[in-house]
C-alpha cells in the first residue's frame, strides 16, 4: 500500500512541527518516513497511518529527529559544497582561464602606461568593496523578506548566502587597500609588482562575481532540477 498525496503532506507538516525548517531536509526525512511506513504496512496492513507514524517516530528516541536531521544536514552540506567548488573549478578552466589572463594583461597594460596608477587601483578596489556591500545588503533583505513570508526555506540557499557573507569579502579589500595606499609608490614602480597586482585584482573581482552571481544562479538550476516545488515557488 502506498501513501496518498494527503498523507505525504501530513508528513511534511509533521516534520515542520518537530523543528525541521529547511524544505530539502524535510524532503529527505519525509522520504525516510514514507518508506518506513509502507514497509510497516507490508508486515501489518491493519495499522493506520497515524499508528505507523507514531511507531516510526518512537524509533528516533527522546531527541526526536535531531540526530537524523544533523546527520542529513551534514550530508547535504558536503553535497552542496562539492557543487559549489565544482563551479569554482569550472570557471577557471579553459576557455575562462584565457579570459582571466587577458583581463590581467589589459589591466597591466593600462597601469603600465598611465600616470594615475594609484588612483586607478584605489578606485578599482573601492568599486569591488561597493559591489560587495551592495550584494550583501541585497542578500540580507531577501533573507529577511523570506523569513516574514510563508515561502519554503532551503538549506542550499542558506549555504550560498553564507559564502556571500564571508568576512574575507570585506576585510581583505579594506586591508589590501590600506596596504596599497601606504606602499603604492614602491609597488607601482616595478613591472613584476604591477603584473602581480593586476592578476590579484582580476582574480579577486572574479571570485566576488562567482560568489554573488554565478553560484546563486547555479543553485537555482540545481534546486529546479532536484525539487519541482522550487519552480512553483519562483513563479
Amino acid at each position: 500500500m502506498k501513501l496518498t498525496a494527503e498523507q505525504i503532506d501530513q508528513l511534511y507538516l509533521f516534520s515542520r512541527q518537530h523543528y525541521v525548517e529547511y524544505y530539502d531536509l524535510q524532503t529527505e526525512l519525509v522520504d525516510h518516513l514514507a518508506n518506513a511506513i509502507e514497509t510497516q504496512w507490508l508486515e501489518n496492513p491493519e495499522l493506520t497511518f497515524d499508528e505507523a507514524l507514531n511507531i516510526e517516530f518512537k524509533k528516533f528516541g527522546i531527541f526526536g529527529f535531531m540526530d537524523v536531521v544533523e546527520n542529513r544536514q551534514c550530508v547535504l552540506n558536503k553535497k552542496y559544497n562539492k557543487l559549489v567548488f565544482k563551479h569554482f573549478k569550472q570557471f577557471f578552466a579553459i576557455p575562462k582561464i584565457v579570459l582571466t589572463i587577458a583581463m590581467t594583461l589589459l589591466l597591466f597594460s593600462i597601469l603600465k602606461v598611465t600616470t594615475y596608477k594609484e588612483w586607478i587601483i584605489i578606485g578599482f578596489y573601492l568599486v569591488l568593496i561597493s559591489f560587495t556591500f551592495y550584494e550583501m545588503i541585497g542578500n540580507r533583505k531577501k533573507r529577511n523578506k523570506k523569513k516574514q513570508s510563508k515561502d519554503k526555506k532551503w538549506l542550499f540557499e542558506e549555504i550560498i548566502n553564507q559564502y556571500g557573507t564571508l568576512f574575507g569579502a570585506i576585510l581583505v579589500p579594506f586591508n589590501f587597500l590600506l596596504q596599497l595606499i601606504n606602499h603604492v609608490d614602491s609597488i607601482l614602480s616595478n613591472d613584476y609588482w604591477i603584473l602581480g597586482l593586476s592578476f590579484v585584482s582580476i582574480l579577486f573581482s572574479l571570485l566576488l562575481f562567482i560568489i554573488f552571481k554565478v553560484i546563486p544562479s547555479k543553485a537555482t538550476e540545481y534546486l529546479l532540477d532536484t525539487y519541482p516545488e522550487y519552480k512553483l515557488e519562483k513563479l
